[in-house]
């Protein structure tokens, strides 16, 4: 597998600013890059930070990484609504910090060819920790070939079911292991009355105005639908092009018909969503099932009594299980030449990142300090929830600056007392045997930079109006011929070559 070209709709892009100096104590690292920083001659690293809180943060972890890495640290956080606007002019005057976030290489595919950003794959062996980033992620990172990246790691796939096993008991239905059983239990959580109150104010499904982060792409891949591109007929095709995403169309028409999901779910936001569940109106909800735990300590708050559960093994109509997966990171790091000018600068940011992979840095700036943010219980890391608003203030931002993962840092996994939770982390590891990939991923197409997101519309419109009841078959197959002669079959044209040439 390779990196994913629609990472960029579904996520913002992340960068910041970082200045580093002095010498590095990690006896591990490379004798360039110790070397290097030993000599105290390297410029500060300077990178421009995604803020995702309300505040800039104390620097009481910023000091700590520096002692620990013998460096300074001069970070400019840039708020999340801001970033990608900052960094599109610092790009367009030539100003770009020495290391950029970006969530995937699609708005620098030009600068990429013409050789503006560092190619680091031949370097990482050289590092004792950055060698261990995981070959498959990085591969899914390659551009043409190369590695330009490293990356901060996140679970291939958490998606799958979250639902009222209170509710589910009430009525003898046991977790779905099937599309047709999913289909039952929206109905009985609509029509059986699974709150016992004798009124009909309870339905199915909850689900929000997002095609992949809701239910609609999971419940594609039980039916066996590709994940955005895959082949047919010899050709690279997009997802909608096959009888299984008309299926998938089908089951959600019924689904509206019958009122077994919100009406209005093409409009509702993630936060109404996850409302209609907190408050009893709705027994299931399709997603990342990591979210038990926060829509559990909610519920709870309403109703003491509510029990959830959370499953991921769904079987299609083929009587097979499969899952739409991420290519393995959130944001991939790009070092542009123009701030990092020479290989020996290139070695010392490197040589920076390998040290911040040590266990203890990486906790450090995930958890922050033991026993004031966090605690060690079952080899896992709980924060203390006395503190929470130092967590909040001291260590939650610096989260946008990590790379890897538990597997290749060593860093804690976190802990949870809350039984689903957990279960749902095992699920998400559980959902790696059966994953599906994204054909198009480290493929490029010129026509998707310049028009991707404008044929993407033609599509979503279509899809929502079909499952609305708005248009019927024909309606949704002259939207697909539209796409094609918009440009789309320039795409599947592109994509092919791409995927030949591989």
């Amino acid at each position: 597998m390779k990196k994913m070209k629609r990472a960029v709709v579904c996520t913002s892009v992340l960068v910041g600013m970082l200045g580093l100096v002095g010498c590095s104590q990690n006896e591990s690292a490379s004798e360039g890059g110790n070397s290097n920083a030993s000599q105290g001659e390297s410029k500060p690293i300077s990178i421009m930070a995604v803020l995702h809180t309300p505040e800039v943060p104390d620097k009481k972890i910023q000091n700590m990484i520096e002692e620990n890495t013998d460096t300074t640290l001069d970070i400019q956080w840039v708020p999340q609504n801001n970033y990608e606007e900052r960094l599109n002019a610092a790009f367009a005057t030539g100003t770009l910090p020495q290391v950029i976030y970006v969530s995937g290489p699609e708005m620098f595919y030009e600068a990429l060819r013409d050789d503006q950003f560092w190619e680091i794959g031949p370097y990482l062996d050289e590092f004792e920790n950055l060698k261990n980033l995981k070959p498959d992620v990085l591969s899914n990172m390659e551009f043409e070939g190369k590695l330009y990246s490293i990356y901060q790691g996140r679970p291939l796939s958490r998606q799958g079911i979250i639902y009222r096993k209170d509710w589910a008991d009430e009525l003898g239905l046991e977790a779905p292991t099937t599309t047709d059983e999913v289909y039952e239990m929206l109905r009985a959580f609509t029509e059986d009355d699974p709150d016992g109150n004798g009124r009909d104010d309870t339905f199915g499904l909850t689900d929000r105005n997002e095609l992949q982060y809701g239910a609609f792409k999971s419940v594609a891949s039980w039916f066996g639908t590709p994940n955005q591109w895959g082949e047919k007929d010899g050709k690279v095709t997009p997802e909608f092009m096959f009888d299984e995403y008309k299926e998938t169309l089908d089951f959600f028409r019924d689904l509206h018909e019958n009122g077994y999901i919100n009406q209005d779910f093409p409009v509702t936001s993630k936060t109404d969503q996850q409302d209609l569940l907190k408050t009893g109106k709705a027994g299931m909800y399709i997603g990342s099932m990591g979210d038990v735990e926060t829509l559990y300590r909610d519920a709870t708050d309403l109703n003491p009594d509510v029990e959830f559960d959370v499953h991921n093994y769904v079987e299609g109509p083929d009587g097979e299980y499969g899952i739409w997966s991420i290519p393995g990171y959130s944001r991939m790091l790009l070092f542009p030449r123009s701030s990092v000018e020479t290989e020996e600068e290139l070695k010392h940011i490197l040589n920076f990142y390998d040290q911040m992979m040590d266990p203890e840095n990486m906790n450090l700036m995930t958890w922050g300090v033991e026993g004031e943010h966090y605690e060690i219980e079952d080899g896992k890391a709980q924060s203390i929830a006395d503190n929470q608003q130092a967590n909040d203030r001291e260590v939650k931002p610096y989260l946008s600056l990590e790379i890897g993962e538990p597997e290749t840092t060593g860093k804690y996994e976190g802990l949870s007392t809350y039984e689903p939770k957990t279960k749902a982390t095992e699920l998400e590891k559980d959902n790696e045997n059966y994953l599906i990939p994204d054909l198009s991923v480290g493929l490029v197409s010129d026509t998707y930079v310049q028009n991707g997101d404008r044929l993407q519309g033609i599509i979503d419109d279509a899809t929502y109006k079909y499952m609305l009841g708005q248009i019927d078959e024909a309606g949704f197959d002259a939207a697909v011929d539209n796409w094609l002669n918009q440009g789309g079959q320039d795409m599947i044209d592109e994509y092919t070559e791409a995927y030949n040439a591989q």
